[in-house]
């Protein structure tokens, strides 16, 4: 790779990278595994040693974690909370134990081995003993202060007792928290039979909880922590690494157990090599071990590099590959009436579950793989939770495998399917189909549309099944029908009353929410209320012209056409009908009068990543202060709030003359009171 091939390709990864930091720390919406993202900074580490003077002081081979989130006060860190560096073979964790012992000039070398829990770093604060302050890790120099959260974890001692040696004045101590496995089954259980989103993973499920803003909320999550660290420990009096933890033990703080304390690097990789497969038995997941030099005198001499200690390291395992066999194709519908091909797979154990199934997206992802009845095929988990199909081994082949054909007709209702030009989705074109109204129902009751508590998968189905509803407006009607949900399993007095008193109290949600339930194509949460508050009532939407629809700004064409095929189709027309005869509000707040608050009669277009908010949270920000969140950039638009790696939004700004404002300038000028 010449010089510039390797800038162009070093731009790429830069932005690639930032993308899924802001996806993994700021909003907890991982799109690639951890091994996945390893791989993309490691191939930017390599380049930009290759090409030192291409490395960029912004570069995310420079930055030690993600940018704090801005619903909590800011709380700093010092010293700084340090991220590791990462080994993924044997060869690096020789190359460390080699570096250590140069940086101490040959001398004897103990390493103490913990494994790294898959959770959210955390930093704890005791005054005389008494814990006062609890904050996350954030961008390492400053973090969130979660205390009332912490608070809740059982495990975490609000006070510390003398045991073994005094409790210093000021104590600060440092570790994970963290939701074991179990409980995210039992929660997602849960969630499921209400019809809500799942939680992602334990990681995830542990930092959304720790960053829920009632702590009722974090108490749900039933999160734990593991402590590893004592802060300041040498001035405390610890001669290695060691006998914090021990103490920590002692003034009962939960230490995760598993440990071993090992006097040369063959030990090391003895211990890394036991949890290869041990981990998968564990209760909570690990995302790696951790390998850190034991005395505290000899860290201090090895000190840090800008971004990581050089007494400590991160061993990754890499992502484990099983081979299976492909059983069958099942095809799922959902409520738009796309049909999803599922791949049934030979049941085969790995990252320590039995998966029996695998997404195969859409056609084209099974023709380019040639995944076919029979095959042998090796699949992982993307991030250790998502089965998927890496690759078919061909000669493993099956003589009499014959290349799988996508179905002509609907698997649940006969119905004929078709795939539209440019798109990869094939669909189910009757409107009517079980299978779209059983997922129309789920979504029309879902948290961010209707919201009905308690209306989950398992209720719906057994409605649809009893002929109790045909579509999401009959379920307005269910009160005329309580002897017969009476009748349902698991249906008594009190889940018929709360099923009732759940689904009445949605009737008076706001205009948008309905707009967003009807789950017309392409109509997320931003154009349904850009729906709403353009037009101020359903009857004026379903009488729009598509100039009318493609006249406000920041719908699109796409979805234009979309509204105007769906408020056009007779058995719409039946459903709102419906929906209006059972008393839904049908009528909003139209917002054509001048607006008020600081950014009134402006037109706000936002571009990359923001640390402080997520995109929902700016677009409702800027409908609060009196403004309007556009997607695209025209020569109405009054300014771009531009934050990390922009992209194209920002040069149409500059080509236009529009200001950009940056993230700093637009909270300063408009925000901060």
């Amino acid at each position: 790779m010449n010089r510039s091939e390797a800038e162009r390709r070093i731009e790429e990864l830069t932005a690639a990278i930032r993308h899924h930091e802001y996806l993994y720390y700021v909003k907890n919406e991982p799109e690639i595994s951890d091994a996945e993202f390893d791989q993309l900074m490691l191939e930017l580490k390599r380049l930009e040693e290759q090409f030192p003077d291409l490395r960029r002081p912004d570069s995310p081979t420079q930055r030690v974690g993600g940018a704090p989130a801005p619903e909590f006060a800011k709380v700093p860190h010092q010293p700084p909370m340090y991220s590791l560096d990462n080994a993924f073979s044997e060869e690096d964790l020789r190359d460390f134990d080699r570096r250590v012992r140069e940086g101490l000039g040959g001398e004897p070398v103990e390493y103490v081995c913990e494994l790294k829990i898959d959770g959210l770093s955390i930093s704890l604060r005791y005054e005389d003993g008494l814990f006062v302050q609890g904050a996350t890790r954030g961008d390492g120099q400053t973090g969130e202060d979660v205390t009332e959260n912490l608070r809740t974890i059982g495990s975490l001692p609000l006070r510390v007792e003398p045991a073994g040696r005094p409790v210093p004045p000021r104590l600060i101590v440092r570790g994970e928290a963290y939701m074991e496995k179990r409980v995210l089954e039992e929660l997602n259980a849960a969630l499921a039979e209400q019809g809500k989103p799942l939680l992602q993973n334990p990681r995830n499920a542990a930092a959304g909880g720790l960053r829920q803003k009632d702590p009722r909320k974090t108490r749900e999550r039933r999160l734990d922590t593991f402590l590893y660290q004592v802060v300041d420990a040498e001035e405390l009096g610890f001669t290695d690494h060691w006998s914090c933890l021990q103490q920590l033990e002692a003034w009962r703080f939960k230490v995760n157990p598993y440990r071993q304390l090992c006097r040369s690097i063959d030990e090391v990789l003895e211990w890394v090599e036991s949890w290869r497969e041990r981990r998968f038995e564990l209760p909570y997941e690990i995302d790696g071990l951790v390998i850190k030099v034991n005395s505290l005198a000899q860290q201090r001499r090895l000190g840090f590099t800008s971004k990581f200690p050089r007494w400590a390291i991160a061993y990754k395992f890499p992502a484990e590959e099983r081979e299976t066999t492909v059983l069958g194709i099942s095809l799922d519908v959902g409520r738009t009436g796309v049909v999803t091909p599922t791949a049934d797979l030979a049941p085969v154990r790995i990252a320590g579950t039995t998966v029996k199934r695998a997404t195969l997206h859409n056609e084209d992802y099974i023709r380019e793989k040639d995944i076919r009845i029979g095959d042998t095929v090796v699949i992982r988990k993307a991030g250790e939770i998502i089965p998927e199909v890496v690759r078919v081994v061909l000669e493993k082949r099956p003589a009499d495998a014959v290349p799988w054909q996508f179905p002509k007709t609907c698997p649940a209702c006969g119905g004929e399917l078709v795939r539209l030009e440019g798109e990869a989705a094939t669909r189910c074109t009757n409107s009517l189909c079980p299978a779209q109204q059983y997922r129309a129902i789920l979504h029309f009751a879902s948290r961010d549309a209707m919201n009905i508590e308690g209306l989950g998968e398992a209720l719906v189905q057994a409605l649809l099944d009893k002929g109790l509803i045909a579509d999401a407006a009959d379920l307005y009607r269910l009160h005329e029908r309580r002897e017969e949900l009476l009748g349902l399993e698991r249906m008594g007095e009190k889940s018929v009353e709360n099923l009732l008193a759940a689904i009445d109290a949605t009737r008076q949600n706001p205009l948008h929410r309905l707009i967003f339930a009807l789950g017309i194509r392409h109509v997320g949460e931003r154009a349904a209320r850009l729906l709403a508050d353009h037009f101020g009532s359903m009857e004026a939407i379903e009488k729009a012209s598509l100039d009318e629809l493609l006249a406000i700004p920041g719908l699109g064409p796409k979805i234009a056409e979309s509204v105007q095929a769906f408020f056009a189709s007779p058995r719409s027309h039946q459903l709102l009908a419906k929906l209006r005869a059972a008393g839904v509000n049908m009528v909003g707040e139209r917002k054509t009068g001048p607006a008020e608050g600081p950014l009134a009669g402006m037109t706000v277009v936002v571009t990359g990543t923001l640390s402080r908010w997520g995109r929902k949270e700016i677009e409702e920000l800027i409908r609060q202060l009196g403004g309007k969140a556009a997607g695209s950039v025209s020569k109405k638009t009054s300014f771009v709030l531009a934050g990390e790696s922009p992209g194209s939004k920002l040069a149409k700004a500059q080509e236009l003359g529009i200001p950009v404002l940056t993230e700093e300038e637009f909270y300063n000028r408009y925000v901060q009171e």
